[in-house]
This record gives C-alpha cells, sequence and structure tokens, in this order.
C-alpha cells in the first residue's frame, strides 16, 4: 500500500505557525501520520507507547505542568522527552516557551513552532487536514459534481457524454468539481472525498470546441475545490438486448478504496436529457438516506392491492 506523507513547511504555511527555534532542517522534516499527541505522560516521565511519529501539541495543561517544575528538573524532563525524536512541537495559544525548552530543542535539532490558536480548535484542524493529506488515494477517469449537495461521480467509456452532462449542470446552477481525472481520498472508514489535479482544476473539455474554463465563463460560483462522493452514476451507451432497471428496488454499490458507494447505471440514448437524469438521481439519493426510498413504496402499493384483491 503507498504511502503517503506531507512535508513540515506544508503544515506550517497551511495554519501560518511560526518557527521560534530556528532549526535548520524544517524543510527536510516529512509527517506520515495524521495522529497528533498532548505529551502530559510523556513529560510527566512515561514514556511507554509513545508515537515518535506524531507531532506534538503543547497546550496550557502542560505549560502549566512545567511551571510547576523547578529548572533542573523542567530541564530534565524536557530533555527525556525531545531524546526520543518526533516532528516538531507546537506550542498553542500563543503561551511563552520555557528557555529549557528552547536549548533542547536545539540540542536534538527538534523544531518548536508557536501558533495563536486555541489548543483544541488547533488540534482538530491538523487533524482534519493530516487526514486529507494523507489519505489513501486512487485516480478515476470521470467527472465529480456537486448536485443539491450531493458529489456525484460521473464514470463511463471515452466519448459517452460526461464532459457534456457536467457543462448542462453547470449551466444550471450546480458546481463542477473535476473533469477527465477525478483524485478520490479515502479521508475516514466512511468517507470518500473527491478534486481535481491542479493543472486540470476548474477546466473542462468539450469535443468540437475544446478546453474551457468554467470558472472564467460562469464564474467562481459554479466551480468547487473538493467534495464528497455520495453517488456513482456510470453511464453507458443503450444497449437493446440488456434489461435495465425499472424500478429501483435492488441498491447497487460501486467499491472505492473499500468503501461501498451506492451507484445507478444510466443508459445514454439520443433523447434523453442526462443533466435532469443526473438531478433527479441526485435527489432521490438524498431521499434514500433521509428514510424514504420511493420504490419501496411503490412495492408495498401494489402488495396491499394485491392482499385485498385476494381476500
Amino acid at each position: 500500500m503507498t504511502m503517503f506523507s506531507v512535508t513540515l513547511r506544508e503544515v506550517m504555511n497551511e495554519f501560518q505557525l511560526i518557527d521560534i527555534s530556528n532549526c535548520s532542517k524544517i524543510d527536510d522534516i516529512i509527517v506520515t501520520t495524521a495522529d497528533v499527541n498532548r505529551p502530559g505522560l510523556q513529560l510527566a516521565g512515561y514514556m511507554e507507547y509513545f508515537g515518535t511519529d506524531r507531532i506534538q501539541i503543547i497546550g496550557k495543561v502542560e505549560t502549566t505542568y512545567l511551571e510547576g517544575l523547578s529548572s533542573e528538573e523542567r530541564y530534565e524532563r524536557i530533555d527525556a522527552f525531545f531524546k526520543e525524536g518526533f516532528p516538531c512541537a507546537v506550542v498553542a495559544r500563543g503561551l511563552e516557551v520555557f528557555p529549557e525548552m528552547l536549548e533542547v530543542s536545539r540540542k536534538y535539532e527538534i523544531p518548536i513552532l508557536k501558533t495563536d490558536d486555541v489548543t483544541s480548535r488547533f488540534l482538530s484542524g491538523l487533524i482534519r487536514y493530516l487526514n486529507l493529506q494523507l489519505a489513501p488515494r486512487v485516480t478515476r477517469h470521470g467527472v465529480l459534481v456537486e448536485v443539491y449537495g450531493e458529489g456525484i461521480l460521473i464514470l463511463g467509456e471515452s466519448g459517452v457524454g460526461k464532459s457534456e452532462t457536467a457543462l448542462e449542470l453547470v449551466r444550471r446552477g450546480h458546481r463542477l468539481v473535476a473533469d477527465d481525472l477525478v483524485e478520490v481520498r479515502k479521508v475516514s472508514d466512511q468517507t470518500l472525498v473527491g478534486t481535481a489535479p491542479d493543472i486540470i482544476r476548474h477546466f473542462i473539455e468539450i469535443r468540437g470546441i475544446g478546453i474551457l474554463d468554467v470558472k472564467n465563463l460562469y464564474g467562481v460560483g459554479a466551480v468547487k475545490m473538493m467534495e464528497n462522493i455520495n453517488l456513482v452514476i456510470h453511464l453507458e451507451l443503450w444497449d437493446e438486448k440488456k434489461n435495465y432497471d425499472r424500478l429501483g428496488l435492488v441498491d447497487e454499490c460501486t467499491d472505492i478504496l473499500g468503501i461501498n458507494v451506492p451507484s445507478l447505471n444510466i443508459p445514454v440514448r439520443p433523447g434523453r436529457n442526462l443533466a435532469i437524469i443526473v438531478e433527479v438521481a441526485a435527489m432521490n439519493n438524498r431521499q434514500k438516506k433521509m428514510g424514504y426510498n420511493a420504490a419501496k413504496v411503490f412495492e408495498q402499493r401494489i402488495m396491499k392491492e394485491i392482499n385485498k384483491d385476494s381476500e
């Protein structure tokens, strides 16, 4: 399985962290886990099960504990902590950094960063950011659009009409996330998010016209950086010999990175308005998540009539 990483410099830029230790190795440090640590136990001397690959967050609790120690004991505890090694320590809430901590930081060449943000808010934001940057990912050839708040991943063979459908959806007030290549990331055991590679973001290709810049043509409200993937729609050319689902009683799923995403197979033929079909599919998917399934309600009505006639 491919392991992804993010540089410490990227983390610093994202959260406007200030390096107060003047560490010369910041650009060489990489972060490989989304887990972070509040090192209260470690500063108290308990080093068992200490994840040395985690960013360490020092807040009011840790600072208050260290304030109660003598200078010699404070240096000893901080030295034992930094000796274990970790990517960096971040001091939150704009708290003052102890001289002993700066001295130990230079000794082991582990940077100390500083933020004015509240500890809990910074910690949750950092975890969310790292979960996204380090998430397992895969690239799919398709289109990702946001329709009525639902992230719709449209897949299908080249030339089936994915980009044209996306363009019509944008014209109808919905938003484009990615065209042609969709980078899908697994940010949790239940959530997939999709985005576009930087080089093609906000661009769409329409055969016969060429490359279009959706953001410039329709405004910033017509595009979105990323979106959760709630539904997968497979477009395929109409096959007269194939029986297509006409009731929707069977729930189909597409496996992406180990997560089953609800999916539909939509046949394409002249005269079918795919944009409207995708809109209805998005609304119907929202209804199902809210507990209402029109196909099952219809089935119950039929069974009720059958039972009535058999009495």
